[in-house]
């Protein structure tokens, strides 16, 4: 007898085995199904292989051969995905609560949620023209150095300043697969990584995704608490800070220039990396912004990330980190990995962009629109809903941070509010663990205009008194 055929009989006896066990039994092991059946080892593999190949069952390396979910074709047609549950066991993806995938607004909406701009707030012109030039490049299509293109690099380290060098840059596509790889690639998974408390939910996504825990230190008025920090880093051993300095988000908050140094000093002592989210940086109201920590950063403490995605159009995904050291040759090892280069038409098109005169106009237009907006909609609460707490009057970035009245649900009034004919964003999911109270996330720069800002005022006030004057299905375009 052949062994194909051999291996054939063992499979029948194995089915037939497998029809008095339950989905997630375990098979007997190799050695027991060698003595059971009289066959050699090769034998048995190969019609475990079969069985494996049938989805009849799931072979684990080092724990063994299980019996899998039943699959059985529903006789309406349906696509049956259950057996993936079994599939994918021993890798888990647990964002939380953290990510929302973006919904379509119905017609007559208010977007009072988001993380970018509206597009009469981005630079389409401008853009379009840096697209067309960079594309008539005769090199636009070639490929890209992996650590980006030397002139793109050489904007990013201009505008870190302090001692950065082109050297210390590596062109990334935008920065949330930036973020990603950096947690992937500075922490263990099962580690802690500290974060502000309440935080971007990208990042705890992303935390999470890479097998990270996030813990939370508390803020103040002045940003992170240093004290408190030290204290964290002791309790967990953590190596890995993540924070957001300037125009932080969702609070506004600008870390003190006291605590500066005393945040980063803090890290370095502890021997842990801190990554400095600038996603902020082109996001001002048109007053002073202080210089990035990782300017004054000489031993490669902080792991600076930045992006143009914000600023310009969600489109443009190109941002940068900015390290230093053993780290920024991991990270472009990784880089290798994951996706070689970031499209050099897009790089070539951010470098024509950043380097005209029409790009530090749109800046302080933008800066102008997005002061406009916050003061309108800040008036508008407080005047309208004076029970709401402004926790302050942000001078960057896109969001107000209203603490809501004790006792109030947020994830709730956010439902509401959307019944009501406005989207804002409910406080809880931007907290690593318990939030410290109600909170809503209110974008002034997702609206179309300021009239639609105001209106949107004057439905979350009508939310709040419990007047139910718009309904979903009856909006009318504005």
């Amino acid at each position: 007898m052949s062994d194909s055929s051999t291996s054939t009989d063992l499979a029948s006896s194995l089915r037939a085995l497998l029809t008095g066990l339950a989905p997630g039994d375990r098979l007997p092991s190799s050695r027991e199904l060698t003595r059971r059946y009289r066959v050699g080892p090769g034998t048995v593999s190969r019609a475990i292989a079969t069985l494996a190949a049938e989805g009849a069952v799931v072979t684990r390396p080092g724990s063994g051969t299980f019996v899998a979910l039943r699959r059985e074709r529903p006789a309406d047609g349906v696509p049956d995905t259950s057996w993936q549950s079994v599939a994918l066991s021993g890798r888990d993806f647990d964002p939380g609560v953290a990510v929302e995938p973006p919904r379509p607004l119905p017609e007559g909406m208010i977007a009072m949620a988001g993380g970018y701009p509206h597009e009469t707030l981005q630079p389409t012109r401008a853009l379009g023209a840096a697209l067309a030039r960079a594309a008539r490049r005769p090199d636009a299509w070639h490929r890209a150095p992996t650590a980006g293109l030397a002139p793109l690099r050489a904007i990013f380290a201009r505008q870190a300043g302090g001692a950065v060098t082109a050297e210390d840059v590596l062109v990334t596509g935008g920065a949330q697969g930036a973020l990603s790889m950096l947690f992937r690639a500075i922490a263990a998974p099962g580690g802690a990584v500290l974060m502000e408390s309440p935080t971007y939910p990208g990042a705890l996504a992303a935390a999470r995704a890479a097998g990270l825990r996030p813990v939370p230190v508390p803020m103040d008025g002045d940003g992170i608490r240093p004290g408190l920090l030290a204290d964290a880093f002791a309790m967990t051993g953590a190596r890995v800070l993540y924070c957001q300095p300037t125009f932080h988000n969702p609070t506004g908050t600008v870390l003190a220039p006291e605590r500066r140094g005393q945040v980063a000093e803090v890290a370095r002592a502890a021997g842990a990396f801190l990554i400095e989210d600038d996603f902020a940086r082109h996001l001002g109201h048109g007053g002073p912004l202080p210089p990035p920590l990782v300017a004054d950063d000489r031993d490669g403490t902080v792991i600076h990330l930045t992006s143009l995605t914000k600023p310009a159009a969600p489109s443009l995904r190109i941002g940068a980190v900015i390290a230093r050291g053993p780290v920024l040759r991991r990270l472009a090892g990784m880089r290798f990995v994951d996706d070689f280069f970031t499209a050099r038409p897009l790089q070539e098109a951010a470098i024509e962009l950043l380097s005209t005169p029409a790009w530090d106009r749109h800046l302080r237009a933008l800066g102008a629109a997005l002061r406009e907006r916050r003061t309108l909609l800040a008036g508008a609460l407080a005047s309208r809903v004076p029970g709401w707490r402004l926790t302050r009057s942000p001078a960057g970035g896109l969001h107000l941070w209203v603490e809501l009245p004790p006792g109030a649900d947020d994830a709730a009034f956010a439902a509401a509010a959307r019944e009501h004919g406005v989207a804002v964003d409910a406080g809880r999911r931007f907290f690593p663990a318990e939030p410290s109270g109600a909170y809503l996330r209110l974008s002034f720069a997702a609206a179309a205009d300021t009239a639609d800002l105001a209106e949107g005022a004057h439905r979350l006030a009508a939310v709040a008194r419990g007047e139910v004057r718009v309904r979903a299905e009856t909006f009318s375009p504005r």
